[in-house]
């Protein structure tokens, strides 16, 4: 099995041949490898050389193996040991383990298991490296976008190529991806990045209030109009505009955004007179909307206007160890904020936060984040200190003999959990409608 990051192995064992055949394998494989053929030897490349995993045999004439463990474990915070042993026993593994081995591997070993545990063991390595390192970027810190996956460099050189033209954006993704972020790197990293840049949520303004919001009215347009008041489209003239979540207008108002786009002017609600803007439009949504202009839902020519530059962000849980660096991050944040020093997560800890689905996607790292800084008080944060639904347990009761009812409220009930709560993105995750959410949650009285 081959490693691409070129780990640094050290072996130690007292017989020639066993260390010849794991230099043999190991080197194959594309690790760098010392050897040694006791542990003061080992101790001497150890402090000579950068190595990330020990591999030792347990039993060795003068200094054993556990020896070596136990140096290792309390003078080197970020190595990992694996032991080998010709002489099993569950005295020697126990104490193997007690003294900080990651693996322990008996004598005779096919070259798979060998490759198996080694990939196994600096997996964790790099775990735990990533949960702790400073992350790179692939926008400035200021924008707030942070990873160094594939997908999110690729998303890094997307925004920088979208800063550079006046072209309109449509950046889709999963609620709680970081779309917003997205807009305000091409905005800032573009000429208008001195002009304001003014978010709108579309899916948060009354169908009946949308015109005037974006447009504005002027005064005795419409009861409760007591003054003239400027848009959301006059506000960002000269500058961009970020219509967030556009798939929620109606089909009149996006009748109306395509005018926009296509002459430059709006026209104030109880006016007859446009008036010339200069904004660049971003939009964003979390649906499919060609999927939506096939069934009639959304325009097709404003849906083309819009996606002259298409960017489309990852869910959370296909970034890998981005997951890692985001957790590290907001701990870091947090426990800043709070004037404490940021506890670290245990092995386990990390994989559960790697293995997670993620519905609510950064949002909902963010805010597990933010409760943990808040209520753990020890130094490592574990696996018993995250969500129930990040942790491994035998159910108590068959699913069978539940209701269906009684399997719906469990599941609204963790989506919110989730969520921190929030109402709008946990009927979002739920493919429902807030009105729908709330219905049953009055119905399951968890309110």
């Amino acid at each position: 099995m081959a490693n691409p990051g070129k780990a640094r192995i050290l072996t130690v064992d007292d017989v020639p041949a066993t260390l010849e055949l794991l230099e043999r394998n190991l080197t194959a494989a594309g690790y760098i490898v010392f050897a040694a053929p006791n542990v003061p030897e080992a101790i001497r490349v150890l402090d000579t050389n950068q190595i990330d995993l020990v591999i030792t045999d347990l039993k060795m004439p003068g200094m054993s193996g556990v020896h070596l463990v136990r140096h290792i474990r309390e003078n080197f915070s970020d190595m990992e040991v694996m032991i080998i042993t010709g002489y099993p026993s569950v005295k020697g593994a126990v104490e193997a383990i007690k003294t900080g081995a990651e693996e322990y591997l008996v004598k005779p070993f096919t070259d798979k298991e060998l490759l198996t545990a080694v990939d196994r063991i600096l997996e964790k390595l790099r775990m735990r490296r990533t949960a702790t390192k400073p992350p790179k970027r692939t926008m400035p810190s200021s924008f707030g976008l942070i990873g160094e996956s594939d997908v999110m460099i690729r998303v890094g050189q997307f925004i920088k190529k979208a800063a550079l033209t006046p072209a309109t954006v449509l950046i889709s993704g999963e609620s709680g991806t970081g779309k917003e972020l997205v807009a305000r790197a091409i905005h800032y990293s573009s000429k208008r990045a001195s002009a304001p840049f003014v978010p709108v949520n579309c899916g948060a303004i009354p169908e009946d209030l949308m015109e005037s919001e974006l447009f504005g009215h002027v005064k005795g347009a419409f009861t409760g109009a007591t003054e003239t008041r400027a848009g959301f489209f006059q506000t960002a003239d000269g500058g961009t505009i970020f219509l967030d979540e556009i798939s929620e207008t109606s089909l009149a108002m996006q009748v109306k955004l395509l005018r926009v786009l296509q002459d430059k002017q709006v026209c104030m609600v109880g006016s007859s007179r446009t008036r010339k803007v200069d904004v660049r439009i971003l939009a964003s949504t979390n649906k499919d909307i060609s999927t939506l202009v096939k069934k009639g839902l959304f325009r097709e020519d404003l849906f083309y206007r819009i996606h002259v530059i298409a960017i489309e962000l990852p869910p959370l849980r296909e970034r890998g160890n981005d997951i890692l660096l985001l957790a590290n991050h907001f701990m870091k944040k947090f426990t800043e904020e709070l004037g404490r020093s940021a506890p670290s997560f245990s092995d386990r800890a990390l994989k559960a936060l790697r293995d997670y689905h993620w519905p609510g996607n950064v949002r909902e790292l963010e805010n597990l984040i933010q409760r943990l800084a808040v209520m753990t008080d020890q130094a490592c944060i574990g696996v018993p200190d995250l969500p129930e639904l990040m942790r491994f347990s035998i159910p108590w009761q068959m699913t069978c003999n539940r209701t269906l009812a009684e399997v719906e409220a469990e599941y609204i009930r963790s989506v919110l959990i989730s969520v921190n709560n929030n109402k709008t993105k946990a009927a979002q995750i739920l493919g429902i409608d807030r009105k729908t959410l709330r219905d049953k949650l009055q119905k399951q009285k968890f309110e």
